[in-house]
């Protein structure tokens, strides 16, 4: 059997050239989107189907003495309520936080165990106490109006260093001033000698101020239950199908194999739909007791109290350099806020990854972090687009800029003074982790050149024409992702001609479909448009760590590699035997299998179909078909230089960023139109947290940013234009050599805005001032410098 046509070997190649890695390929799913018809959760329906609705706390701290619910119970179309002792009744287990964080003691996180429904305390406003269910939307929340909550006020806080003080009002008792986890990095006593002989120590507070997630979809969840086999369904938006079934099977306490979660299109996460929430096992439970599918679909006023928030700390950084400004140590101490229930993997933004990520790409040798997560009268935290690398990135820059200006040493020179050089690498960082590759001057050089950066004298003297101050700020930044961890690359040749990759991460947004085809059809040769992507369905995915930590492509890259390998191994089996050839005679290259030497050779379609076609003797595969998972693929080291010009209107406070420019190292880029659109993504988010984004609490717990009317969102017209380079360095740690870029622009964004607009206001002395730098704040420094100036 032969086929040793010449036109398909040079289809391949060219098909490979055109949608190969490195291509600008556009996304698959994007004419679907853009019509209008992608499906999302709440496009779904079951028949049968009933509404829920949820009853919550309007206080922020109390004791529940009673809740009423025979009202409502009796109202039209009310199918059922119920509260936390008939979710306790029924077994379910408590929501939790799996990390494995210590105190400076040696303890464990103290864990608050949270249940689906409060029983015995409310803790912030929002706190879910009950549920209905009826027959239409309506009528569960005009019964949900009708249940009469008796709840004893208690005091509140909500600031992380109030709650952690003694005297203050207690949420747990068992958690002791509040204080879930007192995190501790570093030699102290090595870090305070370098402090003690440096000859310059440089000292902010700093406010990482709490935002909100507010993706375009809000939660939703359409729960089922098959009496018969005794299983859960699930239809929810989520991150990754099968981590979150392994959670919800231990919190509704049955095996794994009783729970299926299916994920439509994700209407944006950024961390918050990555963990299970109280509202699925209260749909869960009712769709069981009542033989019939319950669906709930948040509201945006809701979202703002029920989804995990993000940042929220209060820090106190010091950095210690020596007479010519080389860095000795830096240490940060302060305060995260928990907000009121730990779950996921809230802690570890907090301190963990603050940590990790705080040396950057400069040779500190210590590094000392010290921070308190406390619980507070307010919705709870969990990971928000970059969960600690970000904020550890912003606080070494800003301390960087201060020192420069305080020790008299040009900013850019500063920098390079300190970088890593190549030469060290691989260099172990005081962080605990070791950079694999990188060429961190040669990309803040590059930042330097992109953004003409030795001509801003001219551009400020500009703007002072215009009565404006203008400032620059060139920031870099380096990111550590997620921890090594394992996923699935199982590939399978489809009856229909198609090829299959099944994977545990997840597409919310990312383009998943498009660059793991790039990467498939580059390893085997496969046609680009027959590639098909699977990871919605728990149960198809049979293991994956979902999407998070900008991990994807790297992880499922590394699974498309290895599998890959294992396909042409098989590959080369049948080939010999269908060719009647040694099997160490066949190779392998652009989708064809050939006997060496020869023009005889095979494509691997047409190889997967003839197995599927036919009965093969034993010892030869009776398809191409591979079900492998990676083992743990490590963290990478994404890492970039900023640069952002800005005006400020001296006489409103307005903030304009008015030049953007981003050189990054991501490694190989599989696809640099994907890339592009997600760092674009990143910075804009960190330009909304830098500029206007604050979620904020009266003295009694109450929120004041519960709409969009109080809760500002960056709009297209806030968002420069970006000019984008690239110096990439491969990673030597994945067999792709890729590095995460989707959480990289919130790091390089807030690093170089709030810097550029210090180094505006330094005209009237201003040293530092915090997010959100908005009119009024940015406004009112000024009228302050000025009075200071007058007297």
């Amino acid at each position: 059997m032969q086929d040793h046509t010449s036109a398909s070997s040079l289809d391949n190649a060219i098909a490979l050239q055109k949608y190969g890695v490195g291509q600008p390929v556009r996304r698959k799913e994007d004419d679907t989107l853009v019509r209008g018809r992608g499906k999302y959760t709440d496009d779904f329906t079951l028949p049968g189907q009933a509404y829920c609705w949820m009853v919550r706390s309007s206080h922020a701290h109390g004791i529940i003495r009673g809740i009423d619910t025979a009202a409502a119970k009796a109202m039209p179309g009310v199918l059922g309520v119920w509260t936390g002792k008939d979710l306790e009744a029924a077994g379910y287990g408590p929501f939790t936080c799996g990390l494995p964080l210590k105190s400076r003691d040696g303890s464990l996180l103290l864990q608050t165990n949270r249940p689906a429904l409060a029983t015995d305390k409310v803790r912030f406003v929002g706190d879910p106490v009950a549920f209905v269910v009826a027959e239409t939307l309506a009528q569960a929340r005009d019964a949900a109006e009708a249940i009469e909550l008796d709840i004893e006020p208690l005091p509140a806080v909500t600031d992380a260093a109030e709650a952690a003080k003694p005297g203050a009002p207690q949420l747990y008792d068992h958690i002791p001033n509040n204080v879930a986890l007192d995190y501790h990095y570093g030699d102290a006593a090595k870090i305070d000698a370098a402090f003690a002989t440096a000859a310059h120590v440089t000292r902010l507070d700093i406010v990482n101020t709490r935002v909100a997630v507010v993706s375009m979809e809000p939660r939703v969840a359409l729960a089922a239950y098959d009496k018969a086999a005794e299983r859960f369904t699930l239809q929810v938006p989520t991150q990754g199908v099968s981590g979150n079934k392994v959670t919800l099977a231990r919190i509704l306490n049955v095996p794994n194999d009783k729970v299926r979660i299916v994920t439509a299109n994700v209407g944006g996460s950024f961390g918050m739909k990555n963990v299970s929430y109280p509202e699925y096992t209260c749909i869960l439970h009712a769709a069981k007791a009542l033989g019939r599918p319950v669906k709930w679909t948040d509201e945006r006023s809701t979202s703002f109290l029920s989804d995990s928030h993000g940042r929220a700390q209060l820090i106190h950084a010091e950095l210690a350099l020596d007479a010519d400004g080389r860095f000795l140590a830096v240490r940060l101490s302060g305060y995260g806020n928990l907000g009121a229930y730990i779950t996921g993997v809230a802690p570890g933004p907090l301190s963990l990854n603050t940590g990790k990520n705080l040396a950057s790409v400069y040779r500190t040798p210590l590094l000392g972090v010290d921070i308190k997560t406390v619980l507070t009268n307010t919705t709870l935290m969990g990971a928000y687009r970059g969960a600690g690398r970000p904020e550890a990135n912003y606080y070494m820059e800003r301390l960087i800029d201060r020192a420069a200006d305080e020790m008299g040493i040009n900013r850019l020179t500063l920098r390079k003074r300190n970088f890593i050089k190549p030469s060290q690498l691989p260099f172990a960082a005081a962080s605990g982790v070791t950079y694999d590759s990188g060429d961190f001057a040669g990309v803040f050089n590059k930042a330097l050149e992109i953004s003409d950066h030795a001509n801003f004298a001219k551009r400020k003297k500009e703007s002072r024409k215009n009565g404006k101050l203008r400032g620059i700020a060139v920031g870099s930044y380096l990111e550590v992702t997620a921890p090594p961890s394992g996923e699935l690359g199982k590939i399978t040749f489809e009856p229909d001609g198609s090829v299959k990759l099944t994977t545990g991460t997840l597409d919310y947004g990312q383009g998943h479909a498009t660059p793991f085809a790039q990467v498939l059809s580059a390893q085997l040769g496969v046609p680009f448009e027959k590639i098909t992507i699977e990871q919605n369905d728990s149960d198809l995915v049979r293991f994956g760590n979902g999407t998070g930590g900008s991990r994807s492509i790297t992880a499922t890259g590394q699974a498309i590699v290895e599998g890959s390998a294992l396909v042409i191994a098989k590959g080369k089996q049948a080939a010999a035997h269908l060719m009647e050839a040694s099997e160490g005679d066949i190779e392998f290259a652009n989708g064809r299998f050939t006997i060496a030497g020869t023009d005889r050779s095979i494509g691997i379609m047409d190889l997967a179909k003839r197995l599927r076609e036919g009965k093969m003797p034993e010892g030869v595969p009776l398809s191409l078909d591979v079900d492998h998972a990676t083992k743990d693929t490590p963290s990478t080291f994404p890492n970039g230089c900023h640069v952002a010009e800005v005006e400020v209107d001296p006489e409103t406070g307005v903030v304009q960023i008015v030049r953007y420019f981003a050189v990054n190292d991501f490694g190989t880029v599989v696809n640099p139109m994907i890339v592009a659109g997600q760092l674009h993504g990143g910075v804009a988010q960190g330009i909304g947290q830098a500029l206007m984004e604050q979620v904020s609490y009266d003295a009694s717990g109450q929120p004041i940013t519960g709409s969009f009317m109080d809760y500002a969102l960056p709009r297209a017209e806030d968002i420069p234009p970006m000019e984008i380079g690239d110096h990439p360095s491969p990673a030597k740690s994945n067999p792709l050599g890729t590095k995460g870029c989707g959480e990289a622009g919130c790091a390089g964004s807030l690093v170089c805005v709030v810097n550029a607009v210090v180094d505006a206001l330094s005209d009237y002395g201003i040293t530092h001032i915090d997010m959100p730098l908005t009119p009024e704040r940015v406004w009112r420094a000024i009228q302050d410098a000025k009075a200071k100036q007058a007297a």
